[in-house]
């Protein structure tokens, strides 16, 4: 199922509009990836499984890509992914 992405992004500041921007494009991504590895999963012909794995890949890259830039603009998400790797770390031992 595909994300329905806020087409209204007239009520946000400007301070956060870049951070909700990229949000928007991480969202999409995720989808484009659930998408191609869903299909290549329904397809029987292993070039076209090939095409989308490889697809769904590049779409990983773009994933990193929009949250290495968001990473930059947004402090709190830095910080909220150091507690939940803490978290991980306690729950799993690992």
């Amino acid at each position: 199922m595909l994300s329905k992405i806020p087409a209204d992004l007239s009520k946000l500041t400007k301070k956060t509009l870049n951070q909700e921007l990229l949000r928007v494009a991480i969202i999409a991504e995720l989808d484009a990836i659930n998408l191609y590895e869903q299909l290549a999963a329904l397809s029987d012909d292993a070039d076209i499984k090939k095409v989308f794995l490889d697809i769904a890949k590049e779409e990983k890259t773009h994933v990193g890509e929009f949250q290495t830039m968001l990473l930059r603009l947004d402090k709190e998400q830095v910080q909220e992914m150091e507690h939940a790797r803490e978290e991980i770390k306690e729950l799993t031992g690992k």
